[in-house]
């Protein structure tokens, strides 16, 4: 039987790793929250790669900020105007529900759409709203269960 070597990490080697264990991230993490932290109070700065910068709102530098932290972990993101509209499979896929389900909910003035000639759509605010209120009233809904619970003895701490 053969014995299969690997080949020794090279220099192109680390260039194969995903970026999050590389040992370029690994040494480039405390830079990069450096350059990213806010140099005033309330403001934050945006570095280009000539040197240029910009200031920017607080709010903007904890979105990129976010951002940054996602795809250095090697998860996609998506920045959306909260104005887009998105289809009805794109809403259920939002809310994890099938599209007829959605399609039901639209007609049940649940959550508000528009029509674009035959198809329907939402606003993405509309769909954020909407999967706000499910999420706390699923979570009141849960706190009564554990209550409940708790008070028939079936629930032991």
């Amino acid at each position: 039987m053969r014995e299969l070597h690997r080949p020794k990490a090279g220099a192109g080697e680390a260039a194969r790793l995903p970026l999050r264990s590389s040992p370029r991230w690994l040494g480039a993490r405390p830079a990069i929250g450096k350059a990213l932290a806010p140099k005033r109070p309330g403001k934050g700065r945006l570095r280009g790669p000539r040197g240029e910068e910009m200031i920017i709102p607080h709010s903007l530098y904890v979105v990129l900020l976010e951002a940054v932290k996602q795809l250095m972990s090697g998860r996609a993101i998506s920045i959306v105007p909260v104005t887009a509209e998105l289809t009805t499979q794109q809403a259920a896929d939002m809310l994890n529900v099938s599209r007829p389900f959605l399609v039901k909910l639209l007609e049940e003035r649940a959550i508000p759409f528009h029509k674009a000639g035959t198809h329907r759509r939402v606003y993405l605010q509309d769909v954020l709203a909407y999967k706000r209120k499910r999420d706390e009233q699923a979570g009141k809904a849960l706190g009564r269960l554990v209550t409940e619970a708790q008070e028939l003895g079936l629930y032991d701490e």
